[in-house]
This record gives structure tokens, C-alpha cells and sequence, in this order.
């Protein structure tokens, strides 16, 4: 059985990193383990011993990584400003290789892109719907139909098969960190609309 201490999540997991999981857990194939949930980038500091909710956060996680292997093998997560991936992809290091599969999918960047940081290739998305998951099942050409009878697991795990097989990135843009930079639009206020 795969526990996380055999995955590349063990550090984030020590670092108290993996809030709010839906799933952090093995999954339903065999060497796996999966998180659904928010990724703490940036702790926020503890004051008078009271935990705070993080400073910086990838939201609506969905990831797996394998047992024994040092990279996390797929990754998707909404962010909320492109500029958010410098931070993430210094937090994440070498857990982002260029084996994994990795779907950013950023409020304030508006075509399809990708970009090379350290070994790992991030595929950027503007994201039109609000879920990260159906916006990742419409990606992967998933009918909603053959997933719907699983639990979060094999959600999971029906996820990350279909991208190994069905994902090409090759006519994506590729561009550089620093022409994303230029190209992202402002930055939104989350809690703008939100009743008080």
C-alpha cells in the first residue's frame, strides 16, 4: 500500500503544505497517491502560535506522484495571476521534471501557452469556467458520463491515465517567462462581489 511518506509529496506534506484535502490518499491503481485540495506556496507566519491561512495558494489542486519516484507525475491547479508560477515552480523545484504532466490554469493570462522552467514544460490555460476539473475533463475530451459513477480516487487516477495517452502539447506557444510577465492582464480581486 502507498502511503505519502513514499511520494514526492512527503516534504510538502512535513511542511503542512496540503490544505484542505478532498483526497490525500492512495488512489485506485497500484503505486499511486493522490491529492485534491489547496497547495500552501507561501506559509503565511504563525503569531502567538495561531496558524494562518496561507499568504499564497494553488487552489483546486488535482495531483499524483509514484511511489519511490522523486517528481510529482501530474499536476494541475488554478492560479491566480501568471506571475503566481515563479513562486510555485521555486517551491515545487525539482518535483516538476520533464517526465511530469503539468496544467496551470492562470485568471489573468489569456491564450494557450507553454513554458520551460528547469527541466519541467507547464502548460498555461486561461481559465473560462471556474473548476479546475471540468475545465481539465473538457481539455482531456472526458465525457463527464464515464466518470461520474467513481469516487474522488479513480476520478483521479481516469484523469491522469487520459492525459498520459491523450495530451499533446506540441502546437502549444512556447514562450518565456518573461514574455508571460508582459502579456498577463491585472491581476483580480478575489473577494471583489463577495457579501460582507
Amino acid at each position: 500500500m502507498t502511503t505519502i511518506d513514499q511520494t514526492a509529496f512527503a516534504s510538502l506534506e512535513a511542511e503542512e503544505r496540503l490544505l484542505n484535502p478532498v483526497l490525500k490518499d492512495k488512489t485506485t491503481k497500484p503505486g499511486r497517491f493522490g491529492f485534491r485540495g489547496t497547495l500552501a506556496v507561501k506559509l503565511a507566519q504563525i503569531i502567538a502560535g495561531e496558524k494562518r491561512p496561507p499568504d499564497l495558494a494553488a487552489d483546486q489542486v488535482m495531483a499524483v506522484a509514484l511511489e519511490g519516484q522523486p517528481d510529482i507525475a501530474f499536476f494541475t491547479a488554478f492560479l491566480l495571476s501568471f506571475e503566481e508560477i515563479v513562486p510555485l515552480t521555486e517551491l515545487m523545484g525539482e518535483k516538476f521534471s520533464a517526465e511530469g504532466i503539468y496544467f496551470l490554469w492562470c485568471d489573468n493570462y489569456p491564450k494557450k501557452a507553454k513554458i520551460k522552467i528547469g527541466a519541467a514544460t507547464l502548460y498555461i490555460f486561461p481559465i473560462i469556467e471556474s473548476m479546475v476539473y471540468n475545465e481539465t475533463l473538457e481539455l482531456l475530451r472526458i465525457d463527464k458520463n464515464d466518470v461520474k459513477k467513481l469516487d474522488v480516487a479513480g476520478k483521479l487516477d481516469y484523469i491522469f491515465d487520459t492525459a498520459k495517452k491523450e495530451f499533446n502539447g506540441a502546437k502549444f506557444e512556447e514562450i518565456t517567462l518573461e514574455q508571460g510577465l508582459e502579456r498577463m492582464g491585472p491581476v483580480r480581486n478575489k473577494n471583489e462581489g463577495r457579501p460582507v
